[in-house]
């Protein structure tokens, strides 16, 4: 029996990957997650020990548009995989975001907290999330935040990029949050997995955010000092950067929960962004 990963390409794919290797990964030409009864076939057919979905649609701003596709895959997608988890009797996996609550306050949001997501992106995730919880599956919830990595679009690769070839950058300074490592979310992932399978009652919705909670603008700064570029921040509100979608002020993740059923403790996002780095060196900015 193999434990089966719904997502290739995407960041805590590929760190899975990395972490364990012997897992199958089904990327979109085997299972694609606009057709979730292709997803729960593809659980039966592998008979897997446990799954893992680190695949969503992440196209924040597009969900605004594209809202009924982005629900298939964030929503019907993640609930088929609950459902065939649940006739198979195995745990699930799955990985939310902060985007389902709506950023206000300054006080970091438990697993608890009341949800109301600002647009469609948090909207299809907080349906998964629902979808899920319905289906009977011994699954977990990890809702994380800020994710990057040495793979894929991230907000490290852009500012690696930017820096390298500007002087200055205007960076939105009234955003709080957690960044967290890709590599780090893979970690927990396969510690929850492992352990929904021998005590299905840590079933639950957890958090997980790297520390310490800062602002998109000082994540810059330390992203440039990290590198050696002397390239400088300016602090700017949200209202002078608009997005189609609203972004949560306050995306700061109460992690306590992790760390006391499953003995993971919030990352520090500066040792993993230093890795990330090191994994980055070498290539073009």
């Amino acid at each position: 029996m193999t434990l089966l990963v719904f997502g290739r390409s995407g960041q805590v794919a590929q760190a899975l990957q990395t972490i364990c290797p012997g897992a199958t990964f089904l990327g979109r030409d085997k299972a694609d997650l606009a057709d979730p009864a292709a997803c729960a076939q593809a659980i039966h057919a592998a008979a897997p020990w446990g799954v893992i979905n680190a695949a969503a649609w992440t196209a924040v701003d597009t969900a605004e548009t594209e809202e009924a596709a982005a629900h298939v895959v964030n929503a019907a997608a993640p609930g088929a995989m609950a459902t065939a988890c649940a006739g198979l009797g195995i745990p699930l996996v799955h990985i939310s975001t902060d985007y389902v609550f709506d950023g206000s306050g300054t006080e970091p949001w438990t697993p608890d907290s009341p949800v109301a997501p600002l647009g469609a992106y948090g909207r299809t995730k907080l349906a998964g999330e629902q979808a899920i919880t319905s289906s009977g599956a011994v699954a977990a919830i990890l809702r994380t935040s800020w994710v990057f990595s040495a793979h894929g679009a991230n907000f490290v690769k852009t500012m690696r990029r930017l820096g390298a070839s500007r002087d200055s950058l205007s960076v939105v300074a009234d955003q709080i949050g957690g960044p967290t490592p890709a590599a780090e979310i893979a970690a927990a992932c396969l510690i929850m997995v492992q352990r929904l399978r021998d005590e299905p009652d840590l079933a639950g919705t957890y958090h997980l955010s790297g520390a310490p909670d800062v602002s998109w603008a000082d994540f810059a700064r330390e992203i440039f000092r990290q590198t050696n570029l002397p390239c400088q921040v300016t602090d700017i509100p949200t209202t002078a950067y608009p997005t189609p979608a609203q972004r949560p002020a306050n995306s700061r993740l109460d992690c306590t929960s992790l760390t006391e059923t499953f003995g993971i403790p919030r990352p520090d996002w500066r040792v993993g962004l230093a890795d990330v780095l090191t994994a980055l060196k070498g290539t073009q900015p």
